[in-house]
This record gives structure tokens, C-alpha cells and sequence, in this order.
């Protein structure tokens, strides 16, 4: 499975962006999918999740109520909608799948990764 994130760049404070990530050479469907974030001198670190089917959502607590995971399986693609962004949300974000009916929310569990888009939020 290869993986392609897209739509990050430079936001002020405040502001908003919409992330991408579009699947090929898999099923898509058959993939959890999740974002994670690695801000530079830090440890990845977990973002945002979404089922197979989009039923069942998990996120950060950083980003609850800001941030908004979602799929659309007929496009192969996992979306991340990032209202109201702060300083600290910069980083290079990072899309994953992993097979499986769960919703996993830690780096190691997740099988394919894409080359990440970096995000920065001035202030």
C-alpha cells in the first residue's frame, strides 16, 4: 500500500487547513487509517483515527474538538480537517494504515506510512 499525504502548509494562528491522504496498490476499506504528528527534536506522536468503515473515531485530547478524521473509501482517501490551529500543532503529520477492525492509536501498530506533509502555524 502506498500512501500520499497532501494539504499541509503555512497557516496563521487561528486559522484552518484540510489534509489528504490518498491510498493505492490495497484495499483501502479493509485499512484503519490514522494521522500522527512529529514535531522536530519530539517523538511521533498519535493525532487522530478512523475504522474501516468510519464508524468509530479516536483522537488526541490536544485536538478534540478542533481536529476532524474522515474517509471516503470510493476515493481511496482519509481526510484530516484542522480548525482553529495553534503554534503547537506544527509538525510534519503523517498518514498510516494498518489491517485491521480496530482503531490503534500508537505508532507501532500500523503497517504502511506515507512521506508526511509539513504543517506550520505561525503565530
Amino acid at each position: 500500500v502506498q500512501l500520499v499525504e497532501s494539504g499541509g502548509g503555512l497557516v496563521q494562528a487561528g486559522g484552518s487547513l484540510r489534509l489528504s491522504c490518498t491510498a493505492s496498490g490495497g484495499t483501502f476499506s479493509r485499512y484503519a487509517m490514522g494521522w500522527f504528528r512529529q514535531a522536530p527534536g519530539q517523538e511521533r506522536e498519535f493525532v487522530a483515527v478512523i475504522s474501516r468503515s468510519g464508524s468509530r473515531l479516536d483522537y488526541a485530547d490536544s485536538v478534540k474538538g478542533r481536529f476532524t478524521i474522515s474517509r471516503d473509501n470510493a476515493k481511496n482517501t482519509v481526510y484530516l480537517q484542522m480548525n482553529s490551529l495553534k503554534p503547537e500543532d506544527t509538525a510534519v503529520y503523517y498518514c498510516a494504515a494498518d489491517d485491521t477492525v480496530l482503531v490503534p492509536t500508537t505508532s507501532r501498530s500500523y503497517d504502511y506510512w506515507g512521506q508526511g506533509t509539513q504543517v506550520t502555524v505561525s503565530s
